[in-house]
Order: structure tokens, then sequence, then C-alpha cells
């Protein structure tokens, strides 16, 4: 398990209407690789709106269809939920993905 995965979650909240989702992991590597039981993940829709906080993926990370991962709503997953793998995020799609966390929670670069 490693961040930038997809997988897919059955019924991953009771107000969802789709019976599965896919989601990304966004925790650091040193929590996937812990002893402690949830990691942060975000979910991927269909609907694209334009947002900076919405990153574009499709065929190329294993989805069935252009989708987009939603990043103003991170949530905590439980990791033996995470057994259906989707696919990985790029290393170019996960620079994306870096960008759109950081405008969702507004941390600005902290450098200098």
């Amino acid at each position: 398990m490693k961040r930038g995965e997809l997988y897919r979650v059955d019924s991953p909240s009771a107000k969802d209407p789709k019976k599965s989702r896919v989601f990304v992991i966004v925790s650091r590597q040193i929590l996937i690789d812990s002893r402690f039981s949830t990691i942060i993940c975000v979910p991927i829709y269909s609907a694209y709106d334009g947002l900076s906080t919405q990153v574009l993926v499709g065929v190329n990370e294993g989805l069935k269809h252009d989708s987009s991962i939603h990043c103003d709503e991170l949530v905590s997953l439980l990791k033996p939920v995470l057994t259906n793998f989707i696919g990985s995020l790029s290393p170019q799609k996960i620079e994306e993905l870096n960008r759109a966390l950081s405008t969702a929670l507004e941390i600005r670069d902290l450098k200098g």
C-alpha cells in the first residue's frame, strides 16, 4: 500500500448513494507503513467542476472513465477496507495532487 494508489471501497459511507467508490491514498508513507489502523484518503468522483482542489484522472490511472480527485473531502479509512487495487498516480499526477491538497488546506510554501 502506497501514497498515490487508488482503491475501490464498498459502501464507503451511509450518505454515499454509490455501492462503491474509488479513493486515492494521500497519507505520508510512514503512517501507511505504521501500526495505525487508519489512513487519509480522498474520494474520486465522475464530476469535475474545474476547481483548483480537483485533479483530473482517468484510464491512465486504472479508471473506466474520466473522473476527478476532490481534495476538499479528506476522509480517514480503515486500512483493511483498501483491498481492491485499481491503479496508481504517475509522479506528475502526484505533483498535481500535492498542489490541490495545499490549496484545499491553505498551506503556503514555508521556505524562506
